[in-house]
């Protein structure tokens, strides 16, 4: 294996060991077609695949897969005595399943135990990418290959790294102590306004209506005045000839 290549694998099992549990040995689900692909290539399966995933393997094969092997005659024989040699995983199936399907039941929603699998089945690694946490090696040309994390993988490790970042209740009930106090809020200076409630409302007055000047009843006591004046002026007038008289 190259250099450059080694270290991505280094590096990709690392982040499925910190971010989603994997720890050694790695167990690693083979179905039938990884048995005849490693057959037909004459190389040391199991320490192969140690050298892709940088730790001990412990290689697993459900029945379901095992009977796929039967079926295709005794020119598989030697495809089933490599997989006799594996671990066996019960898969709980009464009647045999085809093996994609088999493996996919075991490996679930979450692969809450942890598989790395191995499959030479282009569905079923379609189907396993958009499950976060499932590596999944095959082989191309002769040359065993650990995939790259899929999105769906590289969004939950992000999600991990987000709350692991993230201080826990008692840190943050640490912090909300340790936190300076609010500054004080200044006081208003001045005279306060009147509450609003307790001031009652200004009664209005209703004033008088305003008296009019009767200028006609001025004009008449005025004219009757002068008439009397005149009249007694007369009389006054009158007398006074009579006496001279």
């Amino acid at each position: 294996m190259r250099q450059k290549r080694a270290k991505t694998y280094r590096k990709l099992m690392n982040m499925y060991c910190l971010t989603f549990g994997f720890r050694q040995p790695y167990q690693v689900l083979v179905d039938s077609e990884m048995c005849k692909a490693a057959i037909s290539r004459n190389h040391d399966f199991v320490s192969e695949l140690g050298t892709v995933l940088h730790g001990t393997v412990k290689p697993m094969i459900t029945q379901c897969c095992i009977h796929e092997l039967y079926l295709q005659g005794k020119s598989q024989q030697p495809a089933v005595d490599l997989a006799k040699a594996f671990e066996r995983r019960k898969c709980n199936h009464k009647e045999a399943i085809p093996g994609d399907e088999c493996l996919a039941s075991v490996i679930g929603e979450t692969n809450k135990h942890r598989y790395v699998i191995a499959t030479q089945s282009q569905p079923l690694r379609v189907q396993l990418r958009a499950i976060a946490g499932v590596p999944i090696v095959h082989i191309d040309r002769s040359v065993m290959i650990l995939e790259p994390p899929s999105d769906i993988t590289v969004r939950a490790k992000v999600l991990v790294q987000q709350n692991a970042m993230a201080p826990s209740t008692s840190e943050a009930a640490k912090l909300k102590t340790s936190a300076p106090p609010p500054p004080p809020v200044k006081k208003r200076k001045g005279p306060k306004a009147p509450n609003p409630l307790s001031v009652k409302k200004k009664k209005t007055v209703e004033q008088p209506p305003k008296k009019t000047k009767d200028t006609t009843r001025k004009v008449d006591t005025g004219a009757q005045g002068l008439a009397g004046t005149k009249q007694k002026n007369v009389g006054e007038k009158r007398k006074r000839g009579d006496d001279d008289d």
